[in-house]
């Protein structure tokens, strides 16, 4: 027997249907996702009469309970979907999630529109239009960024939805157009943002969000090949329902053209996600080199079940690749920097997350060592390949600089004791001066 399952109804990597399963993932709702065909088919589908007489505007996302309970809008279908906690757990949070909610839909989505399709070549550029979008974005994230300088999330401690439906709305921003340069004024903006797409529950729906490197531009030639497309669905229907006179087909183009210029935003969307779910996905960024006999996961799961000492350290050692990985020391380079310790392990811990698509070929232990406005970090990392490995992915070039890399040699004593003690986390560590505070793992 099947269990019965709430249906989401969309097409594929829908940034509104995001929020939803998103919110599912939290709550625990069994969702089952409808994006292709036999269920659902996008464009033919959602204009049957069975589909319109439950969604009357044949927009999607739209749900559908296992108890016939039918709902259209995100917004409306995520709250449902969600648990007390991501509503609001109390009259002044609920308030203040449907505050960014809204905002969300008020503040961001037509200012990052009319920046956003333009570079994807769904909309025609107008300079003077895209100069305010950016004057706009500028202005929600000064209010996000000053909302989030005392704030780990937007409401209480813990991810709502607040969370969910302004990082989702923010999705093609991070993509497409907030270079390093762009953001760099709107720190909490970005640490928020990329702590909320590493939680589990929004990778699941989300896979890696890659953050964009380069501001993306108008694409004139990508504009002149997506204009085709969007005239062939209302010629078939005119075709259908209208067999209508010359003149009135003359009318009818007439209007269409004044459509154009003002497309609406809800196809606009259609379209987007479209060219987002098309972009070629990402090579491994380890695929030149060799295999190696070194199984990374082996050592791991030994050092996590088992003795470090008298298990994982010597099973490192009678299994280690010299060939096919290095051992590198790497230290923090601005500890007068590092005030409170809490602050100085969430640079440990920030670094660890965005290096998340490292984690299958590489190990760390990072320590902080000393105590509040006196302390260091330090760390041994084991990578594939003899090289650094964050150069092989712009997405692991955030940190590094910010740490002196020395790479060890695996037959020394020195290298043999660093290993032994920043694994286990003790020692003497006599080349920090300092007594070891606390460590965070890289596995």
């Amino acid at each position: 027997l099947a269990v019965a399952s709430d249906t989401l109804y969309t097409y594929p990597e829908n940034w509104r249907a995001f929020k939803a399963q998103i919110a599912a993932q939290y709550s625990g709702t069994r969702l089952k996702v409808a994006t292709s065909a036999p269920a659902f088919t996008f464009g033919q589908t959602n204009r049957t009469p069975a589909f319109l007489n439950n969604f009357p505007l044949g927009k999607v996302p739209a749900y559908q309970g296992d108890d016939g309970f039918c709902l259209f809008e995100s917004n409306a279908i995520a709250h449902y979907l969600s648990n007390d906690t991501l509503r609001g757990a109390t009259p002044q949070a609920a308030a203040q999630v449907l505050q960014w909610v809204s905002f969300a839909d008020s503040e961001i989505i037509p200012p990052a529109s009319a920046w956003v399709f333009p570079t994807l070549g769904i909309m025609q550029f107008n300079k003077q239009a895209t100069e305010q979008a950016k004057e706009d974005v500028k202005k929600f994230l000064a209010v996000l960024n000053q909302h989030l300088n005392t704030r780990t999330f937007l409401v209480g401690e813990r991810v709502t939805l607040a969370d969910i439906t302004v990082v989702c709305s923010m999705l093609w921003l991070y993509k497409q157009v907030l270079e390093p340069s762009f953001r760099q004024p709107y720190p909490n903006v970005t640490r928020w943002f990329v702590t909320c797409v590493n939680q589990p529950q929004f990778k699941a729906v989300l896979g890696e969000v890659k953050l964009c490197e380069k501001m993306a531009q108008f694409d004139a030639k990508k504009f002149a090949e997506m204009q085709p497309k969007k005239e062939t669905p209302s010629k078939k229907e005119k075709g259908g329902k209208e067999a209508g006179k010359p003149q009135e087909k003359k009318e009818k183009k007439k209007e269409e053209k004044k459509e154009e210029k003002k497309p609406d935003p809800e196809e606009e969307m259609d379209d987007c996600d479209a060219v987002l779910a098309a972009e070629p996905k990402a090579k491994d960024p380890f695929a030149h080199l060799p295999k190696s006999a070194f199984v990374m996961d082996e050592f791991k799961r030994k050092y996590s079940n088992e003795d470090t000492l008298t298990v994982a350290i010597p099973h490192f050692w009678e299994h280690f690749d010299r060939e096919g990985y290095s051992i590198w020391y790497s230290q923090y380079k601005y500890p007068e920097e590092l005030t409170l310790t809490f602050k100085s392990c969430n640079l440990i811990t920030g670094m660890f997350q965005r290096l998340d698509k490292l984690r299958k070929n590489a190990f760390a232990s990072v320590i902080l060592f000393g105590t509040n406005n006196d302390s260091s970090i330090s760390g041994i990392w084991v990578f594939r390949g003899q090289e650094l490995a964050f150069t092989l992915s712009e997405d692991w070039q955030i940190d590094y600089e910010s740490y002196d890399w020395r790479k060890l040699d695996p037959d020394s004593e020195e290298c043999k004791t660093m290993v032994k003690e920043y694994f286990a986390w003790e020692g003497d560590f006599k080349h920090v001066g300092k007594a070891f505070n606390q460590g965070k793992i890289f596995k």
